[in-house]
Parts: structure tokens; sequence; C-alpha cells
């Protein structure tokens, strides 16, 4: 397993679902949404909660309020950064 760290949290996940959220200059919504789906990846969300992943996303500057209203959209967004992360340590 690997961590990506945040400010505020840790997200861990295996190297190919990091991979696989994070594949440069291809649409990744498919796959974050398969990462989603699993159980250990929700339960850490879960515990970090909506409140933190919006104020960590807060801090990108590239959603306005009204984008992070949207709290399946920025778990989605944590992800999508999360496996990034994962793939650039790792690079």
């Amino acid at each position: 397993m690997s961590i990506a760290m945040f400010e505020r949290f840790e997200i861990e996940m295996s190297m190919d679902q990091a991979l696989s959220v994070s594949v440069p200059g291809q649409d990744a919504e498919n796959a974050v949404n398969e990462v989603l789906r699993d159980p250990k990846i929700i339960a850490q969300l879960d515990a970090i909660g909506f409140a933190s992943i919006r104020d960590e996303l807060r801090e990108y500057g590239a959603w306005d309020d009204d984008e992070l209203a949207d709290d399946a959209d920025n778990q989605q967004r944590i992800i999508w950064i999360a496996g990034g992360d994962i793939r650039d340590d790792f690079s």
C-alpha cells in the first residue's frame, strides 16, 4: 500500500489504484469511481469527513465554493489528487 500525505490527513491506496486514477492525458473518472467502490477507501474518506476534504481542496484554489459544496465530487477530486501524488512519489 502507498500513502498520499495531505495537510490534514493521509489516504492509503494500492499502487495499482494510484496508477489507475492518474494516467496523464486520460480521463480518470471511471477509474476514480472504481476506487471509490473499495470499502477500505470509503472507510478512510468517512473517517476524514467531508469538511476536512473540502478544506484541503479549498487550499488548491482550483474550485470555487459552489463547486466545493458537492461532497461526492470532492471525494473524486481527492482520490484523483492522491493517486497523482503517489504516482509522482513512485516515479
